[in-house]
């Protein structure tokens, strides 16, 4: 098991696993992600912000990161964390604790750079994922519907965000 940025040649993967995601969010009748725009993907791959969980071969499981969401996190943002997006894993993995994984790899990669947090926002209060996070060690810090939506994907404008913060240690 290894973690790695992911690359161009990954982008149909990328995709396949939003829109299986996606599906799944559908099903569980909660704020789902929209298609998002391979400029975005791309863009994200381009500046090593789109890594891959990779398991004998095979792409498990996709996210984003930033070191910057201010248009989420308002002035919290002012404090350094590593943020993390759009969480997808491949169905042949689910189960395994691939956020669990996820976790202890970001952690990591926030001490290498002297970040405080390790934050995740979703949107919709989905009780299931939200449950989820906090068994992986998040605190819920509460939801909130965003004033201003422009410049985010359109999900975020479809409910509340609930906020997720780990302390990296």
């Amino acid at each position: 098991m290894e973690v790695v940025n992911s690359t161009l040649h990954d982008l149909s993967n990328i995709f396949d696993l939003y829109k299986t995601a996606t599906e799944l969010i559908k099903s569980k009748n909660q704020v789902a992600w929209p298609t998002f725009s391979k400029n975005l993907i791309t863009q994200e791959i381009e500046e090593n912000r789109q890594w891959k969980l990779v398991i004998d071969g095979k792409i498990a499981c996709i996210w984003a990161t930033t070191l910057n969401d201010d248009l989420i996190w308002g002035s919290k943002n002012n404090i350094p964390s590593l943020y993390i997006h759009r969480i997808a894993a491949h169905p042949d993995f689910r189960g395994q604790n691939l956020v669990k994984n996820l976790v202890a790899w970001a952690n990591e990669f926030g001490k290498n750079q002297n970040l405080a947090y390790l934050r995740l926002d979703t949107v919709g209060l989905n009780m299931g994922l939200i449950q989820h996070y906090k068994k992986m060690g998040f605190e819920f810090l509460g939801s909130k519907k965003l004033k201003n939506t422009e410049g985010l994907p359109s999900h975020y404008a479809k409910g509340p965000v609930c906020y997720f913060q780990k302390d990296i240690i």
